[in-house]
């Protein structure tokens, strides 16, 4: 079967992870491992020089790995939770990157999330973006 596979009911599902697909599972993969690792060591390490800020980096890994997960699993339900996980991601680049901008003094250290994802190649930013274009045509590709 190309493009679906069985679920657990005998449903189709619709896979989310095939050609530009593969590509944003891979950056997703490695925003996990960016900023759940990063938090982990300042968490663990620092957590009371900038708590907000890594407390931030934890949720964004968070995000990060449920949108993962939802890319591989597939199906309707899992796009649309990666969708309003990818709009709610990008909601939260906006807002910290704005923030961090506008009162610096709030973040003694950077998030992943900081300066539009400027410490992530500006990453943070491009890529939900990128995933609700792809999530969408997804969608409407499995409706045609």
């Amino acid at each position: 079967m190309t493009g679906t596979e069985e679920g657990v009911k005998g449903e189709r599902r619709q896979k989310l992870i095939t050609g530009p697909g593969i590509l944003l599972l891979w950056l997703y993969g490695v925003m996990v491992v960016g900023a759940v690792s990063r938090s982990a060591v300042q968490i663990a390490t620092d957590f009371h020089k900038a708590p907000l800020a890594y407390s931030l980096s934890a949720l964004a890994g968070l995000v990060y790995g449920f949108i993962t997960y939802s890319l591989v699993r597939g199906g309707e339900t899992a796009r649309r939770a990666a969708l309003v996980c990818c709009a709610a991601e990008l909601v939260g680049v906006l807002a910290v990157g704005a923030w961090t901008l506008a009162e610096p003094s709030a973040f003694p250290d950077a998030t992943v999330w900081s300066d539009f994802g400027m410490g992530y190649l500006f990453i943070p930013v491009i890529l939900p973006v990128t995933a609700i274009f792809w999530l969408v045509r997804a969608r409407r590709a499995a409706a045609a």
